[in-house]
């Protein structure tokens, strides 16, 4: 008997309805970031490891899909690496190239490739699938469509503010109530020196990434078990309760950081993002959010995420601020942000709150 066919977990087939929905997601967000200048590219789906390596942390890193060498590889390798129990130095063996996991880091690739080419600041998006290896549960899938928009070349908190109505025009577009909620990697690293834990800024926004899904206590614990010592937890935790509105707890960031010159200057830079957002006015609820740290290594500023208030699910776009991720191909000192769109979610979002137009078919409108 015929093995019934299957796909992988974490991965979805879709159909003509479904597949002419996704593509009103893709249509509604081209048209907004063709509205504000940016150029199309598109990136190949595999990179070489030695490009996605070292990019996401060490937990991102655990999450790369991994292809594995073709021809002879086996021949290749010393038997004492199957005894090492040397994982690192087997996979260089066995793998050289990935699928990528997010848009960002091979569009630093891309500049850094074709810098003699291009004119900068350059405008660019991009709608492509990443993959993760992660575990597939309501919302988070291992395959998934990224639609990114980032600006290279110029360290103006104008292309932030730009970022931020370019998100809540998306999402009035699309009918989808948000909350976009803001931080800056520069207080991050502010909070961990006037704990006394500056070397430790990784473990400290990796665990606080995850308050919302497991609590402070669980975040307390995990930072206990990274080595943070008991004075520098318990000086943390209050500072991730700080309440109020936007501009109280900017107020109540700049008496906690007053020691810390990084830290002053990342709640200037959220003082002037969010009084610019404030002027300009936004359908999108704005707010400041301490513990915000989007674990990804490479931002330096402005942290964006994006959630949606009347579905429960994870962030549906987010972004940030990185000055120096072109550094790492040779390239140093080019800042960039940018943000990416999660259409899977976005799809799931409109799907269970039914948005979707009725317009929007994979059947011909009028038939002679």
């Amino acid at each position: 008997m015929a093995q019934k066919p299957s796909i992988p977990k974490g991965t979805r087939d879709f159909g003509p309805v479904e597949t002419a929905r996704r593509n009103y997601i893709f249509s509604t967000i081209r048209e907004v970031f063709n509205l504000y200048g940016f150029s199309p590219i598109e990136t190949p789906s595999i990179e070489n490891l030695s490009t996605l390596m070292g990019k996401y942390g060490e937990e991102g890193d655990k999450l790369l899909f991994k292809i594995l060498n073709s021809g002879e590889w086996l021949r290749e390798i010393e038997g004492e690496n199957f005894t090492a129990a040397d994982s690192a130095r087997l996979t260089s063996k066995v793998s050289e190239k990935g699928l990528r996991y997010d848009l960002t880091v091979p569009f630093a690739r891309f500049v850094v490739q074709h810098r003699n080419e291009l004119i900068l600041p350059f405008k660019r998006y991009q709608i492509q699938p990443v993959w993760r290896a992660d575990r597939p549960q309501k919302g988070r899938y291992r395959e998934f469509y990224q639609c990114d928009a980032d600006i290279v070349g110029t360290d103006s908190l104008i292309n932030e503010i730009e970022l931020v109505q370019m998100i809540d025009s998306v999402f009035n577009k699309l009918g989808i109530r948000v909350i976009i909620k803001l931080n800056n990697r520069k207080v991050l690293a502010g909070i961990a020196e006037i704990i006394g834990a500056p070397d430790r800024l990784t473990d400290i926004t990796v665990a606080i990434d995850k308050i919302d899904k497991i609590g402070i206590d669980n975040v307390k614990t995990e930072l206990d078990e990274r080595g943070l010592s008991h004075e520098a937890i318990e000086k943390l935790v209050p500072v991730l309760r700080i309440s109020g509105t936007p501009d109280e707890r900017l107020e109540q960031l700049k008496i906690i950081l007053a020691d810390s010159e990084t830290g002053l200057l990342g709640v200037a830079e959220l003082e002037t993002l969010l009084s610019a957002t404030a002027k300009l006015g936004t359908s999108a609820e704005i707010d400041l959010d301490v513990s915000l740290a989007r674990g990804l290594n490479y931002y330096t500023g402005t942290i964006i995420e994006v959630k949606a208030i009347d579905v429960e699910i994870g962030s549906i776009s987010g972004g940030g601020r990185y000055d120096n991720l072109t550094g790492v191909f040779g390239m140093p000192g080019l800042s960039g942000v940018g943000i990416s769109f999660g259409a899977d979610r976005i799809y799931d979002v409109l799907t269970a709150l039914k948005l979707f137009p009725d317009t929007v078919t994979c059947a011909p409108s009028v038939m002679f």
